[in-house]
């Protein structure tokens, strides 16, 4: 046997997801790639581990017993690394956080410093939708979650770190008169939503019922940078958050319709579970949040309170 390392992250990662298309998207790497590694593994072994029937792939019995071993070989090299670092005196394990879809345009601003002054740290961040981030957080998956908007059913401490606003956009194609009520607005414009799950169609909707507002649903997608592409495909509007748009609102390829009742504001927010006991990692990057989140809002997202 000469399997590497490589392969068995790569097939664990094939059965974690039980997908050759999700694996390759989580780790960054073609198709192709994934395919040729994960047969390079199978290769070595006269027992199948997957099967594909249809277009879909299904782990063997075997394969399972081989993904058990593997994500244990894997633990142990982390394991051999991480004592390493820590010989060294330095910070060592691993942060693992679950960030709704737009969180993706905040967290890593408040992530970086601590990631390049912590080199033995290793950091897992999903990122998907608000029903998944809350799951993940209930599971005691991860450490954090950043959400914009809080979950009520859970019993979670809170770290406020920049305001969320979400307005109206679409593309420059289309001027809007001054002086237009916001019901006659968006009653007459085709809306693309977020789909269920996701904290931004929440306070849409929130939004709409709180005005009495009728709206005509042209489409639903699943991340916000689907919902930005159809904006500029010129395919609808919608109600987005502005981080996600700062350089489409630069080249002028969309625009912030203005509606007197819109900014609608939330609270980006890191979240964890009340008693939960952080590992040395995950208390490092609190202390750090907490000393540097004010400096980091100020350099960072400058351009945000303008709008």
């Amino acid at each position: 046997m000469n399997y590497t390392l490589n392969q068995l992250q790569i097939f664990l990662k094939v059965v974690q997801t039980e997908s050759v298309t999700k694996a390759s998207e989580e780790l960054h790497l073609t198709q192709p790639a994934v395919s040729i590694q994960l047969k390079n593994l199978q290769d070595q072994f006269e027992i199948p581990l997957t099967e594909v029937v249809g277009r879909k792939i299904y782990i063997t019995d075997f394969g399972r017993e081989i993904a058990e071993a593997a994500e244990n070989i894997i633990n142990q090299v982390y394991a051999i690394n991480y004592k390493t670092m820590a010989f060294k005196g330095q910070l060592t394990g691993r942060l693992k956080l679950s960030v709704v879809s737009t969180g993706k345009y905040v967290m890593p601003f408040f992530l970086a410093d601590f990631m390049k002054a912590n080199t033995g740290t290793e950091l897992i961040m999903d990122v998907t939708n608000k029903n998944k981030v809350i799951e993940s957080l209930e599971n005691n998956e991860v450490d954090f979650a950043l959400v914009s908007i809080l979950p009520k059913m859970l019993n979670i401490e809170s770290l406020d770190l920049l305001q969320n606003k979400l307005f109206l956009v679409g593309s420059e194609s289309k001027k809007f008169k001054n002086g237009l009520k916001t019901k006659q607005i968006f009653e007459n414009l085709p809306l693309i939503f977020r789909e269920k799950g996701s904290g931004t169609l929440q306070a849409m909707e929130s939004f709409f019922a709180s005005k009495d507002i009728s709206v005509v649903k042209k489409m639903e997608l699943s991340s916000n940078e689907a919902v930005k592409q159809a904006l500029l495909a010129g395919l609808g509007y919608s109600i987005m958050p502005l981080i996600g748009i700062r350089n489409e609102l630069r080249t002028k390829e969309l625009q912030i319709i203005p509606i007197k009742e819109l900014p609608i504001k939330t609270t980006w927010s890191l979240i964890w579970m009340k008693g939960k006991k952080h590992t040395p990692v995950a208390q490092a990057f609190l202390k750090h949040m907490n000393q540097e989140k004010s400096k980091i809002v100020s350099e960072k997202f400058d351009w945000y309170e303008k709008y």
